[in-house]
């Protein structure tokens, strides 16, 4: 495409350059901007004649500019295509995740001086799509609460913060007594609503730093950082006081609510993979165990 570019009379490659829908720069190999399209400056937030002379660098986001220097110090070296991803900075602050394909262009014999051609492209819509596959597939979808991959993954975490600064972390295991009859007797659309405002409540106790996940069907995990068991047992008295009020459903249904709570603890400064299955399995044992004992 560029070699066709090329090809064209003086004239009309002004008028693709000024017309590309993509951005378009053309900077010298130390990185300052010669010239630049309206599709540019428009991401840049900026005219284009505002533009000339000022560094590429200076319209990159500042955590950004390392990895750009980078990369462009490979191109100088290798005289080659280059593609890399990047956020442009906005005079307004905004910031436009964009990816970039650079080309070095050596100079002629008539004078041209080297120069880099850089084609730039507005990947926002890509991004937030990227975003929004990412949640999809750690979040459930009918709560919005992380799910299993999510949660093991935050767990991991946190016991690996645990080990190190040798803080205490809690698991409380939580199943919802009796879904089975709620679906059974109600209908999967109540079931989904009562699962949804069971997830509501579960989070309206909770801290900033703790997480719950919707693991199963009716199953539901919190772990909380920094915690003795004396925490775990305290948040859990909460929970039954506010989760298991009746709950109010369409059609002017009230919905008895119970729950079964199993609680797991690892002191600070176990290993984060001993810990791990530990946690998970003394939460589960409890768990089954306070179920078994609330039959009776």
């Amino acid at each position: 495409m560029t070699n066709a570019v090329g090809r064209l009379p003086p004239a009309d490659r002004r008028s693709a350059f000024a017309n590309a829908p993509m951005g378009i720069v053309l900077a010298t190999p130390s990185g300052l901007v010669v010239d630049a399209n309206p599709a540019f400056a428009e991401m840049a937030g900026s005219a284009a004649e505002d533009l000339y002379g000022a560094s590429v660098l200076d319209l990159i986001h500042p955590e950004d500019r390392p990895a750009a220097v980078e990369a462009y110090t490979e191109l100088a070296e290798r005289r080659r295509m280059m593609r890399h991803e990047t956020r442009l900075v906005r005079g307004d602050e905004d910031v436009v995740p964009v990816q970039v394909t650079s080309s070095w262009v050596e100079g002629t014999p008539e004078g041209d001086p080297p120069h880099l051609v850089m084609i730039v492209e507005d990947i926002t819509e890509r991004k937030a799509l990227e975003a929004a596959l990412v949640h999809r597939s750690l979040h459930d979808p009918l709560t919005s609460l992380p799910n299993r991959i999510l949660f093991n993954d935050r767990l991991r975490h946190a016991l690996e913060r645990g080990h190190r600064e040798r803080t205490s972390t809690c698991l409380l295991g939580i199943d919802l007594d009796g879904f089975k009859e709620i679906n059974d007797e109600y209908g999967h659309p109540v079931g989904d609503s009562v699962l949804v405002a069971f997830a509501e409540r579960l989070t309206s106790v909770l801290r900033a730093s703790d997480t719950a996940a919707r693991v199963g069907g009716d199953e539901f995990n919190i772990v909380c950082e920094n915690s003795e068991r004396a925490d775990a047992e305290a948040l859990a008295e909460r929970l039954r006081h506010t989760v298991t009020e009746p709950l109010q459903v369409r059609g002017g249904l009230t919905i008895p609510l119970g729950m079964s709570i199993g609680i797991g603890t690892v002191a600070g400064g176990t290993d984060p993979v001993q810990a791990f299955e530990l946690l998970i399995r003394e939460a589960d044992e409890a768990m089954y165990a306070d179920k078994a004992a609330r039959r009776h």
